[in-house]
């Protein structure tokens, strides 16, 4: 299982997702470019010492990321999405992806999804942090698998 952050805003969300990818046991994936290096000490100081557990691997671009995808399923994140994550069968070699904090995903990022799947929120709220939506996706996922 992995984490892609698709060309991710903010580098304090990029330090939590490498720490929630760490405790899930799950590999990570930066899709370039980022607003921000991805050794910045933002980064570094949210991950803590999570960083050794899932280093990211930075990809110069969507199509590089393609190139190393193989098999694997991309399930994009999304509010936008038709089913729930509590709706969906994962698979121990998915790739959850998530879009940009500032504007999601583009397009051709939807389109290559094998699934977009959302996370039930309530009514009055827009969306959760992205990290925080990661975790939670992560956690699923990990049950479903039967890992932990």
């Amino acid at each position: 299982m992995r984490l892609a952050l698709y060309q991710p805003d903010i580098p304090q969300n990029v330090g939590a997702a490498i720490r929630a990818a760490a405790c899930f046991g799950a590999g990570m994936d930066v899709i370039e470019p980022c607003g921000f290096p991805l050794d910045s000490r933002e980064v570094r100081r949210v991950a803590m010492d999570y960083g050794a557990g899932a280093a990211p691997v930075a990809h110069s671009g969507w199509s590089g990321f393609l190139e190393n995808v193989g098999g694997a399923r991309l399930i994009l994140l999304t509010t936008k999405g038709d089913r729930t994550i509590w709706e969906f069968s994962f698979r121990p070699d998915d790739i959850i992806l998530m879009g940009r904090e500032s504007v999601g995903a583009p397009e051709e990022v939807h389109e290559r999804a094998d699934a977009r799947l959302r996370i039930p929120i309530a009514p009055v709220a827009r969306s959760l942090n992205l990290a925080t939506a990661a975790a939670v996706a992560l956690a699923e996922a990990r049950r479903q698998t039967g890992w932990g």
